[in-house]
C-alpha cells in the first residue's frame, strides 16, 4: 500500500469516527450547555461569606436551649452535618423550631422507606432537573452515581430526554421511567397523568405513592429555601444542571 493510500484510509477511519461521536450525541443535549465551575465573579454581592447565602451563618453560642436542640439535631454523626451546617439548612436554622420539624421528614422520604439510594437520588435529581435548580442538582447528581445511578440515566434527567425517544438503556426499566415520568408530571404539569400514577401503584403501592410525593414535595421546599436565601455553591465546585443554548 502506498502512502497516497494510506492518507486516503486514514481520513476515512476519522471521518467514521466523527460520525460515531455526532450521532452518540442526542439532539436533547446538543440544546444545552454546560456551566463548568463555580467562579468569585459569579457570587452576588448580598452574599455572606460564611455562609454563602442572604443570612449569616448560624453559632450554636448564639442559640436558646431549643434552638442549640435543634442545631445538635442535624449536626450529629450519621446525618451529612457532622463538622457543621451549610447550604439550605444553614438558612432554615434561623428558624430552629422549624429546622427541628423538619428533620423526621428529611429522614423518613431520604432514608426511611424501601426504596435504595439509587431510586431515591434518581427521585431527587428529577425534581431538581424540574425545578432548575442549580445547587440541589449538582449536590445530587455526584451523589447518585455513588448509589450506583448509571450515567445514561443521569443524562435522561439532566437534558430532559423525551421518554418515548429513548431506546434501549442499561438499568432503566420500568421502574425508573415510571419515576422520571411521575417526578416531571408532579412538578410541571397540572397532575400526574392516570397512566404514570396506575403504574406508580402497581410498583411502589399506597404508601410507596405517597413517600415518593413526600420526597419530591420535600427537595421543592429545600429548591424554595435555595431560592429565597440565594444559596451559592462554593468557588471551584463544578455546575452540573446545563442552561439551555441561545
Amino acid at each position: 500500500m502506498n502512502a497516497k493510500s494510506l492518507t486516503i484510509g486514514s481520513l476515512l477511519v476519522l471521518l467514521t469516527l466523527n460520525t460515531k461521536i455526532e450521532v452518540n450525541v442526542s439532539a436533547a443535549e446538543l440544546d444545552y450547555q454546560m456551566l463548568g465551575q463555580q467562579t468569585a465573579e459569579n457570587i452576588p454581592e448580598d452574599i455572606e461569606m460564611d455562609s454563602m447565602a442572604r443570612l449569616p451563618q448560624v453559632q450554636r453560642n448564639n442559640l436558646n436551649s431549643v434552638g442549640q436542640n435543634a442545631f445538635d439535631t442535624y449536626v450529629s454523626p450519621g446525618t451529612g452535618y457532622d463538622t457543621g451546617l451549610r447550604g439550605p439548612i444553614g438558612m432554615l436554622m434561623h428558624s430552629p423550631v422549624l429546622a427541628e420539624a423538619l428533620f423526621d421528614v428529611r429522614q423518613r422520604v431520604r432514608y426511611g422507606t424501601p426504596k435504595d439510594q439509587r431510586l431515591t437520588e434518581l427521585i431527587i435529581i428529577s425534581t431538581a432537573r424540574e425545578i432548575n435548580n442549580q445547587y440541589e442538582y449538582s449536590a445530587h447528581e455526584p451523589l447518585a452515581i455513588i448509589a450506583g445511578l448509571e450515567q445514561e440515566i443521569i443524562d435522561v434527567v439532566r437534558y430532559r430526554k423525551n421518554l418515548n425517544n429513548l431506546g434501549t438503556i442499561d438499568g432503566f426499566g420500568e421502574t425508573e421511567r415510571t419515576i422520571v415520568s411521575f417526578t416531571r408530571e408532579l412538578v410541571s404539569e397540572e397532575k400526574v397523568s392516570a397512566e404514570t400514577f396506575a403504574s406508580a401503584v402497581n410498583i411502589f403501592g399506597y404508601e410507596g405513592v405517597v413517600d415518593i410525593t413526600g420526597l419530591v414535595g420535600y427537595y421543592s421546599f429545600i429548591a424554595m429555601t435555595l431560592k429565597a436565601f440565594d444559596v451559592q455553591q462554593t468557588v471551584g465546585s463544578e455546575l452540573l444542571l446545563p442552561e439551555l443554548s441561545n
